[in-house]
């Protein structure tokens, strides 16, 4: 074999296994998202600890369980600040019987109003709405809407709010409260 067809052969098996490694990527990618969202749930408990290694918080819920829950570094940082026992929620969607998604971790009474920090890396629309009843399942009036770029933060004056990829729509069904919450993924 000459040396130019050596080296056309290896720039086909190279852009080969390129395509390959394209097609097991896109079969690996999260399933396309559904009209109807999954119910957002919470945790209530107190941090137990910060593992900065394994980018996990560790928490007891009000219940007695332990929970290990997973993030990226910059929620792991500001997690880091809080000090073992501070109270402590973690807001999630149940997608499927195995895998919760994480919205937001939160901690509360760290703040005198309820504020929102965007740690999704991206721009993302925090949405808020006055709660029925003290609850959040429906709500009444107007919509607020805020725009939080990658780092900001928004504060809410409603009882509900929930967060969405900008340009996309969310429905508030998360009771707000006093305190600090990073918001680590928004759905719409």
């Amino acid at each position: 074999m000459s040396r130019v067809s050596g080296r056309v052969s290896g720039l086909l098996l190279g852009a080969s296994m390129v395509v390959a490694a394209g097609a097991l990527h896109a079969r690996a990618q999260a399933p396309a998202a559904t009209s109807t969202p999954a119910p957002t749930k919470s945790v209530y408990g107190k941090l137990l600890s910060v593992d900065k290694t394994l980018n996990n918080v560790l928490m007891t819920e009000d219940g007695g369980a332990q929970l290990a829950w997973h993030f990226e570094a910059p929620v792991i940082a500001e997690a880091a600040r809080h000090k073992p026992g501070a109270p402590l929620i973690v807001i999630y969607r149940q997608t499927s019987p195995k895998e919760k998604r994480v919205t937001a971790i939160a901690f509360p009474g760290t703040a005198k109003s309820p504020i929102y920090v965007n740690m999704t890396g991206d721009r993302v629309v925090l949405r808020s709405a006055a709660g029925v009843d003290g609850a959040c399942d429906k709500t009444t009036g107007s919509v607020s809407e805020s725009v939080i770029p990658a780092g900001g933060l928004a504060e809410v004056l409603e009882a509900c709010w929930c967060c969405a990829p900008a340009g996309e729509a969310c429905t508030p069904g998360t009771r707000s409260g006093l305190g600090r919450a990073y918001l680590a993924q928004c759905f719409k």
